[in-house]
């Protein structure tokens, strides 16, 4: 298997720590607000990786962290506490806040067919890991307090921008809103380890610590996470571009400090969702959410469709017009997939020669698009109807999309079980045909393919709910 490793900026074989065992870390997110498809697109692809980890052989432990305390509105330690804000824009507790939208990202990555982590930890479960590993930074000489706070000093460092260039927009630094100089810091890129004199009077969520009563920065409870549950040695490292800098060079910065030797071997960025006015946010235009697309109709799996077509170190506009395409491509693949017949019986020779094939052609760098490829592949060959189905059954286990499922996501697979499946999968197909042409203003076409179904017996009916179709 192969991976892009952003730390080295190239395409290389993965070897883990451990022969056949991977460690690996996945950023979580900060539970204030819903998650949007963008952010959920990172997650999908960690969850394709894990899967392909998995499908290849190795035996993996995941972890991601759960932010709900400490996480600035700017990653560089200015700006609103994000837990703070949620709590005072819906008038509840933080922890209810945080409480409320784990539970909804969590039902979020169920509909997109997202396993959960092995391990799943709020960071307000790890205060005295946090204080430990400050205690020890302190000691060695890479913090310092100033203004009764705790900083790290990046100038003990040889290398600190060890992820390359230092160019901000680059670097692709996150959301900076309120951004003033801290007076505090020996030198600018110096971060928080621990806040005890915050601007934040009213701040929801405070301990006691050796530097008085106060609450951890951001950065530190991924190093303090990760090293709790899978020690000191890492395989894989997972986030967004938009965590390289600060976040994830401030991680390696404590956590090799802490530790004294190389932390994490690879490390593994998604890039970013963007609508057509640039990348997508919270802040701005419609919030785009799975239940959002739910609510216009669409299946959740047609958004892991969509992501799956493109390559996860590319970004990604998003528009309606093309999740359109990509349900128009899931219904009629799963139309297809379910006529296929069950006859014969498994050929696990030529079942075993497929999954290798998938497992080199996906596993290099996580290729995606190739990996529907080969479904089409597997359609168009001449094996027999059993062994077509568990080669399919196989590979959805990594793409995740539930293509030997028998509903093809409009309800209609349900409402004619006894059909035939090839009748089923040729009605599918025409509708989609029709509804394209309908949003092209082709009314003559699409009055055209509703005459041809009328012909031959079929009789379409559009309803709020989409369209149904009968028997005359």
């Amino acid at each position: 298997m192969k991976i892009y490793n952003s730390l080295t900026k190239k395409i290389e074989e993965f070897v883990p720590n451990e022969e056949g065992k991977v460690k690996m870390y996945t950023c979580g997110p900060t539970v204030y607000h819903f998650a949007h498809i963008g952010n959920l697109r990172s997650y999908l692809m960690e969850d394709v990786l894990e899967k392909l980890l998995r499908y290849s052989g190795y035996d993996v432990k995941r972890v991601m962290n759960i932010t709900d305390v400490g996480h600035l509105s700017s990653d560089a330690d200015t700006g609103e506490d994000k837990m703070l804000k949620g709590a005072k824009r819906e008038h509840k507790t933080v922890m209810e806040i945080a409480k409320f939208y784990t539970d909804a990202f969590f039902s979020d990555c169920e509909k997109l067919n997202i396993k959960t982590p092995d391990v799943v930890e709020p960071a307000t479960n790890c205060i005295p890991e946090f204080i430990h590993m400050i205690e020890v930074l302190l000691e060695k000489g890479y913090a310092y307090k100033a203004g009764e706070n705790v900083y790290f000093d990046t100038s003990k460092l040889d290398d600190y921008f060890v992820f390359g260039n230092q160019n901000e927009e680059e670097l692709m630094v996150g959301v900076r809103d309120d951004v003033t100089e801290d007076e505090n810091k020996r030198n600018k890129n110096d971060f928080v380890l621990w806040f005890t004199k915050s601007k934040f009077e009213d701040q929801a969520l405070k301990w006691d610590s050796p530097w008085g009563t106060g609450y951890p920065g951001w950065h530190i409870e991924c190093s303090c996470i990760s090293m709790k549950h899978l020690g000191e040695y890492m395989d894989i490292h997972c986030g967004g571009v938009d965590n390289i800098f600060p976040h994830h060079t401030n991680e390696i910065a404590q956590s090799e400090s802490y530790i004294g030797h190389k932390w994490c071997n690879y490390w593994f960025h998604v890039h970013h969702l963007n609508d057509e006015t640039g990348k997508m946010s919270k802040s701005k235009g419609e919030f785009l959410t799975v239940s959002l697309l739910e609510e216009k109709g669409y299946d959740p799996l047609v958004y892991r469709l969509f992501t799956l077509q493109s390559h996860y170190r590319k970004p990604l506009v998003f528009t309606y017009e093309a999740l359109d395409q990509a349900a128009a491509v899931y219904k009629k693949l799963k139309n297809r997939i379910s006529s296929i017949s069950s006859e014969g019986d498994v050929d696990e020779a030529a079942k075993k020669e497929w999954h290798d094939k998938f497992a080199e052609v996906v596993g290099n760098d996580v290729n995606t698009a190739m990996g529907l490829t080969l479904v089409y592949d597997v359609l168009k060959s001449d094996l027999n109807g059993a062994t077509k189905r568990a080669i399919i059954d196989d590979y959805d286990y990594v793409l995740g999309l539930k293509l030997t499922e028998a509903k093809a996501g409009t309800g209609t697979d349900s409402e004619h079980a006894d059909e035939d499946p090839a009748v089923v999968a040729h009605v599918e197909e025409k509708i989609a045909e029709r509804a394209a042409a309908k949003k092209e203003k082709n009314f003559a076409l699409a009055d055209s393919i509703r005459d041809e179904l009328l012909s031959e017996g079929i009789v379409i009916k559009d309803t709020r709910e989409g369209v149904v179709w009968s028997r005359k």
